[in-house]
């Protein structure tokens, strides 16, 4: 009768508490700190205006509407700037052409920050167009509250597991 109990006792919170909620895509809290595109509006009334997307791993995915003279750079900071995850070394810029054809322009954020420094004319940082998209790629890092958590895990289910084999052979 202990064993029963005993194991009753280790599988009922997994069962419990191990449960993958179902959620509809596109609600809200399916994965902590992800961040929704909006639409943002930083028009100026006295210039041309164009939209613009930015995607990726900024702070403030979305469309934006800029003035026609604003700059990559000034794109970027409008988004809220490059999360930790981001890779700057790999901006890429789709835009389609006049014959209908997607084009992509890659380029680097050093070229954006020094970019009246540059002294090659193939490193040259594109100008915004309407219907640009900017995606600033990236990757999620694991930090070290990340791999404790993973860790303390991978321990603790270890540790259930030869607890409940060491029940099962008694």
């Amino acid at each position: 009768m202990l064993k029963k109990i005993t194991f009753l006792f280790l599988l009922v919170p997994i069962f419990v508490f191990g449960q993958v909620k179902d959620y509809q895509l596109g609600s809200p809290g399916v994965l902590k700190g992800t961040r929704y595109g909006a639409y943002y509006d930083y028009s100026d009334q006295e210039a041309v205006n164009i939209l613009v997307s930015v995607w990726g791993w900024v702070k403030y995915p979305g469309k934006y509407k800029v003035p026609d003279y604003t700059s990559v750079a000034e794109l970027i900071s409008y988004a809220g700037g490059p999360t930790d995850d981001s890779d700057l070394e790999h901006l890429r810029i789709y835009r389609i052409d006049e014959n209908n054809k997607q084009k992509m322009i890659m380029f680097d954020y050093n070229d954006l920050m020094w970019e009246d420094q540059l002294e090659y004319r193939h490193r040259r940082v594109p100008s915004l167009k309407p219907a640009d998209v900017l995606i600033v790629p990236g990757t999620p890092r694991l930090y070290f509250r990340d791999w404790f958590s993973i860790g303390l895990s991978v321990f603790s289910a270890l540790i259930q597991l030869t607890i409940l084999i060491l029940n099962i052979k008694k």
